[in-house]
């Protein structure tokens, strides 16, 4: 039986439908996993293994929990470069941010002249006000607190670096501090060589062992004032009172003159800043061979007046000829004063004389010629002052006739004198001389320079001033260096060792720790850290552990002998330092050790810092505008 021709089609198109939901079916299906599956691989390869990936027909799902939104934003430009953007849909999740991470904390103190001035940022627990008040009360001046604070603790090692920069503050009156956890970097300007090296030993010292410390301490040259030179020729020769350069071409220079003119002994020229004259070496040079030419005398110069003083007797036709040569020859900017004494005649009587010694005890004897009673008040009070009340014995009497200048030379020489350890002081009309010893090298081209401002023009001394190294106090600790080098000569003819594997020391190096406790107990306060190493045997993580230990062990035993060690620490380096071959049991021997090393500063970077770049800016800010005032005190203080 035939099936009507309506159910046929109404059949056929059932049967297509189906084939055709069934098709589509498919093909979606198909293109999903194709979807998911490329996401999914783009994801994987950026890294993103937490986001998870779901196909909804031609949508792509992302979900997940991401770190942060940076990483977010990353999943999805990754899903957009496999299907297009309009189809993923972005169901990821931030996590939460638990703690933000702390800002870098540090603080810059500048001192000068003006006053202190500190910036950067601390912790809000930090009392802002004690620092100030610590700062201020280090000179009393002004400080400008330029601090921020943020809400978070105290990083480890802050406490400690903004006490030790105060307490460094407090030695340095002109100095860049830089505190941050842990370190601490110094800049700062000395007075003298040997004032920077005692800085640095100080510092270093009371530094505690557990902040690193970077010094940058610079002595700039002295100004000398007035700029002096002082060359004497006698029948032995030649040689210095005073001498002054610019640099060391000047210096070499004047020297080269002086050789030329007798220089005989040893001689020095401090370089310095404060010359009158770029042309200062010429004018030197000239007046050394001039004062050759004559013969003996001095010559003097102070600033830019020369004084020439030849010896009694010397040919005045010579004498002449030399200055006149030499007046033509120096520089515009200097002036010649030349004298010529006059020879002695039988009939002259004595001099008026006034004299004072001091001696080594710096008990102080005037005696000799004063004009009347003020002059001798004076005199007495003056020297009281400078010596001491008690130490000063007055001799002197009242004479006429005296020269008008005579209390200025006694005033003069007495102050002269003050600068001596020993010595003894003759004035006379024609003459100063002052004979004695001084421990400080400086002190004859000081008195040089003195005595020609103070005497003036054409006034004649002469000098006979005597170097000696001062005694060393009893009391003064050794250097650093040379307890180190103490300790190592100790352990080189006797190794400290210990029971096998264990942190206990053996008994035959109980003395070797003895002399190394009594070599650190006259030492003092250093920064010193005891290193414990090991050969490579066993584990590495065993081996770090014991020389740990045996480091610890040795600074305890040090306690125990009563040695300071507040400033000593104990550090394990297991077997990562080793000095000699592990695969021999010598090399293992010589790298199973202690070591005593100082703690020595790193070298600070000339990098500008934040203050610095404040002030700069505020002065670039000032420039810029055309109607601003300067102010040359503010200027000045910078």
């Amino acid at each position: 039986m035939r099936l009507p021709y309506f159910f046929v089609v109404a059949l056929v198109f059932l049967v297509s439908a189906g084939l055709s939901l069934l098709a589509a079916s498919f093909a979606v299906t198909k293109v999903e996993e194709a979807s998911e599956f490329a996401v999914r691989r783009a994801l994987d390869l950026k890294g993103h293994d937490w986001a998870e990936v779901q196909s909804d027909g031609l949508r792509v799902v992302l979900t997940g929990t991401a770190k942060d939104e940076a990483m977010r934003f990353n999943a999805l430009t990754a899903a957009g470069t496999e299907v297009d953007t309009s189809r993923v849909i972005d169901e990821m999740e931030v996590a939460p941010t638990t703690q933000l991470a702390a800002p870098r904390f540090s603080a810059e103190i500048l001192r000068n002249d003006s006053g202190i001035s500190v910036i950067g940022l601390i912790p809000v627990s930090e009392n802002r006000e004690v620092l100030t008040d610590r700062l201020r009360d280090l000179d009393g001046g002004p400080v400008s607190d330029l601090m921020e604070t943020a809400d978070y603790p105290k990083p480890k090692g802050w406490d400690e670096a903004i006490s030790y920069a105060v307490e460094a503050l407090a030695r340095l009156p002109r100095a860049k501090i830089s505190a941050s956890p842990g370190l601490v970097k110094i800049t700062a300007i000395a007075d003298s060589q040997q004032e920077k090296e005692r800085l640095e030993q100080e510092l270093t010292r009371t530094a505690p062992p557990s902040l690193r410390i970077g010094l940058s301490i610079s002595a700039p040259r002295p100004v000398i004032t007035p700029f002096t030179l002082r060359y004497l020729i006698d029948e032995t020769g030649g040689q210095f009172d005073a001498c002054s350069a610019q640099d060391e071409k000047a210096r070499d220079k004047i020297i080269a003159a002086a050789q030329n003119a007798g220089l005989t002994g040893p001689y020095s020229c401090t370089i310095g800043l404060g010359e009158p004259s770029p042309r200062w070496p010429d004018a030197a040079a000239l007046s050394i061979r001039a004062l050759s030419e004559i013969g003996q005398g001095t010559v003097t110069i102070s600033d830019a007046d020369i004084t020439l003083v030849a010896a009694q007797g010397t040919d005045t036709m010579v004498f002449d000829r030399v200055v006149g040569e030499l007046e033509t020859a120096l520089p515009e900017v200097f002036v010649l004063h030349a004298v010529l004494p006059e020879p002695e005649t039988a009939e002259q009587s004595g001099p008026p004389e006034f004299s004072a010694t001091r001696s080594p005890e710096g008990l102080v004897q005037m005696r000799g010629r004063l004009g009347d009673d003020t002059t001798r008040d004076m005199v007495d009070s003056y020297a009281r002052a400078a010596f001491g009340f008690e130490h000063v014995h007055t001799a002197t009497r009242i004479a006429p006739d005296l020269p008008a200048d005579w209390p200025i030379r006694v005033l003069s020489g007495l102050e002269a004198l003050s600068q001596l350890h020993n010595g003894a002081l003759t004035v006379t009309p024609d003459e100063v001389v002052l004979t004695g010893v001084s421990h400080d090298p400086k002190t004859r081209a000081y008195v040089a320079g003195f005595l020609s401002e103070k005497l003036g023009e054409a006034q004649d001394y002469t000098l006979s001033i005597t170097y000696q190294e001062p005694p060393e106090p009893e009391d003064e600790l050794p250097d650093p260096e040379v307890c180190e080098e103490r300790i190592a000569e100790v352990q080189a003819g006797s190794k400290i060792a210990f029971e096998p594997g264990s942190a206990t020391v053996a008994s035959e190096s109980r003395d070797t720790v003895n002399q190394i406790a009594d070599i650190l107990r006259e030492c003092g306060p250093i920064r010193l850290e005891i290193q414990g190493h090991t050969d490579s045997q066993g584990r590495e993580e065993m081996n770090q552990q014991l020389s740990q230990s045996r480091a610890q062990s040795i600074l305890n035993e040090l306690r125990g002998r009563r040695v300071p060690t507040a400033s000593y620490t104990a550090v394990g380096y297991g077997e990562t330092q080793p000095i000699a071959d592990n695969g021999t049991e010598e090399g293992r021997e010589e790298n199973r050790r202690i070591e005593f090393r100082l703690i020595r500063p790193e070298p600070v970077a000339n990098s500008q810092t934040t203050l610095e770049a404040m002030e700069e800016e505020s002065e670039t800010s000032l420039d810029a505008e055309p109607d601003a005032e300067t102010s040359d005190a503010d200027a000045g203080d910078q």
